[in-house]
């Protein structure tokens, strides 16, 4: 694993620095431009589509650039550093070499048979009713692009959206892309000094006033992503309640479904009373099977709405690739038959997760970092608003966002600002806490831990 990593990391270093000599080659070579691009003013009236207008700023542009310039271990992106079970590897490699010739080539539109087949059946139990594969689950290039196709499918301009915040950053911009309006309404900390996310709430007043005659969707995330926090039955209730009382759809983004801890239990907004005919589910392979590579997810809902997404996908990428999809169907399936036994993947995930989130604990503690305990997912919050340090040569923006920066130059560890996943109303919020991923090799968590501790000594010196 050590040597994939090292491989990686060289093989990015060369592209990079492929780049730069290109470019350089490039600029010392003749100039050949056709007369079209030497006309400054007739190219300055290319104008961006209005729906690109007031689109906020990538935080994970800045920051991933930032973790390979000063080359920090990196907590802050939410992907493993170790390979997807070797099962499903195989497959994908079997699918593509030796399944024949068809399984390299266009596949159906709105999910390979084979998968939506497994992933109805699956889900079909998880929700206690028979899923019609074929009409009530669509395949998409991640849950991302599920989610795309949700918002864009459903929003007109001037329809209101509600996002409960934190929220995955990706949420807002869609909304605003789809002509809509962002309303934010956040989970906060019961008190100061809370370290668990189920002392994260969301006040049942406040939400129901950002409904309104506009309301057109709402976006709900658990278990959560920055949070970790897992929507209790009565909260999903509370907020089904809500849904059907000005009738609006609901967007249930799952794809931590597998990544629940003791003591916890993933509710599925769909199985709520009445609720199944206005939510669409959304979830991810790439999670699932700890390969976000991949790019691979689903949404799965009544005829009616998924008929909607397909449009969506049938005039954008128009189908997902063959064998990855094949791949994904055989490794569903292998754990669908053995989803209660010990070696089940989403069973040792859930395990292997569990003792690296005890690890990111303690090791936040022994730096002083007061850790905020998630229920599920694969990320934990740590306050920072209570620590002395410097950081007026860190560039602008939100505390969060500088001290993410400060801990980068200058330890070498890469997190990621809580303020990104808030909405501009409620960022002081997210500015007390930056992000830790802990689905990593045991290794990197230690040496990020083991630097967090000798730089949390240096400041009581």
């Amino acid at each position: 694993m050590q040597a994939l990593t090292s491989f990686t990391s060289r093989f990015l270093c060369r592209q990079l620095a492929a780049c730069q000599v290109l470019g350089s080659n490039l600029t010392s070579l003749p100039q050949h431009k056709p007369p079209f691009f030497n006309n400054q003013t007739r190219m300055a009236s290319i104008k961006p589509a209005d729906r690109l207008i007031g689109q906020p700023g990538n935080v994970w542009i800045e920051f991933i650039t930032l973790a390979f310039e000063t080359k920090s271990i990196n907590l802050g992106q939410g992907f493993p550093n170790f390979s997807p079970p070797e099962n499903i590897v195989h497959d994908l490699v079997e699918a593509a070499t030796n399944s024949g010739p068809l399984m390299n080539q266009y596949t159906r539109a709105w999910g390979h048979p084979r998968l939506v087949n497994i992933v109805a059946d699956m889900y079909g139990k998880y929700f206690n009713r028979t899923i019609d594969a074929m009409s009530e689950v669509l395949v998409s290039v991640g849950a991302y692009g599920a989610l795309y196709y949700a918002l864009m499918s459903h929003v007109n301009p001037g329809d209101e959206v509600i996002i409960i915040e934190p929220s995955f950053d990706c949420y807002e911009p869609v909304v605003l892309m789809a002509g809509g309006t962002p309303k934010h309404v956040p989970l906060r900390p019961r008190s100061y000094d809370v370290e668990s996310t189920a002392e994260w709430t969301i006040d049942k007043e406040e939400l129901e006033a950002a409904f309104s005659e506009k309301t057109k969707a709402i976006v709900v995330n658990t278990p959560n992503n920055p949070l970790g926090k897992v929507f209790s039955y009565s909260e999903l209730e509370m907020i089904a309640d809500l849904c059907k009382k000005y009738d609006i759809l609901c967007i249930s983004d799952e794809v931590y479904e597998h990544m629940i801890y003791e003591g916890n239990k993933h509710y599925r907004m769909a199985n709520l009373p009445d609720m199944l005919e206005r939510t669409i589910s959304i979830y991810s392979a790439g999670k699932s099977f700890s390969a976000t590579g991949w790019k691979l997810g689903w949404a799965i809902g009544p005829a009616h709405l998924i008929n909607n997404l397909r449009t969506i996908h049938q005039n954008c990428v128009f189908t997902c690739p063959t064998p990855l999809q094949e791949a994904v169907a055989r490794g569903l399936e292998l754990e669908l038959s053995r989803k209660e036994q010990p070696e089940c993947f989403f069973n040792r995930i859930v395990e292997t997760l569990t003792a690296k989130k005890k690890k990111m604990e303690k090791w936040l503690r022994e730096a002083n970092l007061s850790p905020m305990v998630p229920e599920g997912g694969y990320f934990m919050l740590a306050r920072i608003d209570d620590k002395d340090v410097d950081l007026t040569d860190f560039g602008d923006g939100p505390r969060d966002y500088k001290f993410v920066r400060y801990l980068m130059k200058t330890q070498g560890v890469a997190t990621i600002p809580c303020s990104a996943f808030f909405g501009p109303e409620h960022k002081h919020i997210g500015e007390k806490y930056i992000r830790f991923c802990f689905i990593k090799e045991d290794e990197t968590i230690d040496a990020a831990g083991k630097q967090l501790v000798k730089w949390s000594k240096s400041l009581k010196k």
